[in-house]
């Protein structure tokens, strides 16, 4: 089985060659190149079907995709006939939402006869299992993660973000289009009167897949700068889904995680 790993930019891309025994194709849509790993060939969306049919002729039976992209501004000049034909249906996908994008990609390369992996069948140690990864909880952690878990299952549910932040109880961000970076910087620029009194608990950030999400695609992540962004934030630690979201570095996280007094939480 020859597999392409259809990549984006971040390190997500060279984190699952590197965990791969065997070497993978990583084709780079134009525009959004992977960090840490070379693209073997580089595609654009406007000429999709001449991709597909590129990677039929390498032999490739199998792609996975790692990475962040970003909705691809489209030049119609660019357009060859037969991926013309699937733009109504590509239009259409947008137009629901990025989980229904992300669907018919996934129909897409399926319908052309490629099996679509996910980043747990090809790295599963990215994806770390129930477990307490640093630091200590507390009843309060325990409660604001609960809350927060209900906020993001709401705001998956209507395709929105995978992420919130809690501090005893109340909800000071939550995930959109900008992404976790843009939450956790807005909760460090709140004013202290618009934060609990952090003596009685700091509080979290917490991510999940979306409800009923296809887990082969678009999987939270969460990394050593992820650590940094909640230190900054000033929460006192991340909880996640078990199972469910990839951690970049686990080691690392860890190291900054006890630097900063956070506890990482991978939550069963």
């Amino acid at each position: 089985m020859s597999i392409a790993l259809i990549a984006g930019r971040g390190a997500l891309p060279a984190a699952v060659v590197a965990a791969m025994p065997t070497g993978l194709v990583v084709a780079a849509l134009d525009g959004f190149a992977p960090d840490g790993v070379a693209a073997d060939l580089t595609f654009r969306v406007e000429r999709l079907i001449p991709f597909l049919r590129q990677l039929e002729g390498m032999g490739v039976t199998s792609v996975a995709f790692a990475g962040a992209v970003t909705r691809p501004r489209l030049d119609p000049a660019l357009l060859d006939p037969d991926t013309a034909a699937l733009l109504p249906r590509l239009m259409q996908a947008m137009a629901g939402g990025d989980d229904a994008t992300l669907r018919a990609v996934i129909d897409i390369f399926s319908d052309f006869g490629f099996a679509v992996l996910g980043v747990a069948d090809l790295a599963p140690d990215l994806l770390p299992g129930p477990g307490l990864l640093a630091g200590t909880l507390t009843l309060r952690d325990e409660g604001d993660a609960d809350r927060a878990a209900q906020i993001v299952a709401a705001l998956g549910a209507v395709d929105v973000g995978q992420g919130a932040v809690v501090v005893q109880g109340l909800c000071l961000g939550v995930e959109a289009l900008p992404g976790t970076d843009a939450m956790l910087a807005g909760v460090a620029g709140l004013p202290a009167p618009l934060r609990p009194d952090p003596s009685r608990g700091r509080g979290l950030m917490y991510k999940a897949a979306k409800p009923g999400q296809d887990r082969r695609i678009d999987l939270p992540t969460l990394g050593p700068d992820t650590v940094r962004a909640a230190a900054a934030a000033g929460l006192g630690g991340i909880a996640f889904e078990a199972g469910s979201v990839i951690c970049l570095d686990v080691p690392a996280m860890q190291r900054l995680a006890a630097e900063f007094g956070l506890f990482l939480w991978s939550r069963g």
